[in-house]
């Protein structure tokens, strides 16, 4: 796993990643899909990021950790194009998208599971997943993919008819993780995936993470708890 480390803003943001080679990725290949640099975001007069500096490659689990205010999930709204992005550039599959919108970037491949989940909480589990492939009209593909999701989340298969709005923190994350995977990701970025989650559950949480990692999907996850990283 590759760890990249940002301090907050006061003290001037700035991410530096270490050179360890992914340990749970199957395909790790060098290939560069994300790569930022000197990224500065801003709200309004305040500057949140301050010169943002990485890279994510083929079949990389990379971590993003830092304090709350270090502008971890900043950094992650601005590369897909949810925040507008100042200075600096972000490149993607070798192409600059700063200034794209996410509804765009996600048909490239660069997809979020946001912070707080943002599950569609009157629609059921198997509802949610659909619209995860709503860029998609393979339907044998999806069907497949689909299956992929419930062999890899057992317990959404068991819950598939089920109200997203009546699950668990925890089992909504899954769900939303689900969701991300049916529009075939070449990058899946996860903000936060354990906040709120019994200690118990984040460990479930980070273990379907290297799952999913190890069946070669590039991960690129914020996360405020370094020992868990």
């Amino acid at each position: 796993m590759t760890t990249t480390t940002m301090t907050s803003a006061e003290e001037t943001t700035k991410a530096t990643a270490t050179a360890t080679p992914p340990k749970t990725a199957a395909t790790a290949t060098g290939k560069t899909l994300l790569k930022v640099s000197g990224l500065k975001v801003g709200y309004g007069g305040i500057q949140a990021v301050k010169g943002v500096d990485f890279e994510v490659h083929e079949g990389e689990l990379v971590s993003l950790i830092g304090s709350n205010g270090a502008g971890k999930t900043t950094t992650m709204k601005a590369i897909t194009g949810t925040l507008p992005a100042g200075a600096g550039s972000i490149e993607f599959l070798g192409r600059n998208i700063k200034g794209r919108g996410a509804w765009d970037l996600v048909g490239e491949g660069l997809v979020m599971v946001p912070e707080g989940r943002g599950v569609f909480t009157r629609m059921t589990i198997t509802e949610n997943l659909q619209i995860g492939a709503y860029i998609r009209t393979d339907k044998a593909e999806i069907a497949s993919d689909m299956e992929r999701v419930f062999v890899t989340f057992p317990r959404l298969r068991e819950r598939k008819d089920q109200l997203a709005g009546t699950m668990s923190g925890g089992e909504q994350q899954m769900l939303a993780m689900g969701r991300a995977l049916m529009a075939r990701p070449k990058v899946l970025l996860l903000d936060e995936p354990t906040m709120g989650l019994s200690p118990i559950m984040c460990d479930k949480i980070f273990e379907v993470v290297q799952t999913v990692a190890a069946q070669g999907v590039t991960i690129l996850l914020v996360e405020q708890n370094a020992n868990r990283a």
